[in-house]
């Protein structure tokens, strides 16, 4: 008996399989492009970005460019947040991940847990967030951070550090002198 391998994936049954394969792709490739579609921001104010509710949100252009308080927010996460919940808001087993927490939290939620703190007491192990509400160093960019957060646990945005980002804008520099205080 002689066997027959047909190679062609355009004929016979695995034609059946490649065109399913195709339509699942191209429905993917679809989801993903009305996902990233609805990602983008609903309005902008001196280099700002908001979503549909007002509340502040990435913007990253086709080139890959962030726009400055994306940016600012990974320095700023790198610096106050790295510690505590892992390189890129992946979690460690001191502290949760926060690209996961953010799919389901609100921007007012992640206010209020970082202003005011979270204790958390699950399977006789205690989890405590310290109230950051008082240091400058965070809340002086909570923003930036939400938003750099929130471009990760969007997919928005890769591990890496962001290759190009917009000018830091005037208003965000008086905005930090403000908050900060005189040096």
């Amino acid at each position: 008996m002689r066997l027959h391998c047909d190679t062609n994936l355009w004929t016979g049954p695995r034609r059946q399989i490649s065109g399913l394969a195709l339509s699942i792709l191209l429905f993917s490739f679809s989801a993903v492009t009305t996902q990233a579609e609805n990602k983008k921001p609903s309005s902008s104010q001196d280099g700002k970005y908001f979503d549909a509710n007002g509340d502040p949100t990435y913007n990253i252009g086709p080139d890959d460019k962030v726009d400055w308080y994306t940016y600012s927010g990974y320095l700023r996460y790198s610096a106050e947040c790295l510690r505590c919940h892992g390189p890129d808001g992946l979690g460690s087993s001191y502290a949760p991940s926060l690209v996961d927490s953010l799919k389901s939290i609100d921007y007012d939620q992640f206010m209020a847990t970082v202003a005011q703190g979270k204790q958390d007491l699950s399977a006789g192990q205690e989890k405590v967030m310290p109230s950051l509400g008082l240091d400058k160093n965070v809340m002086c960019y909570i923003d930036d951070i939400y938003v750099y957060l929130k471009a990760r646990s969007d997919g928005a945005l890769s591990r890496d550090r962001p290759a190009s980002h917009e000018p830091k804008p005037k208003s965000a520099k008086d905005a930090e002198d403000a908050c900060m205080g005189p040096e």
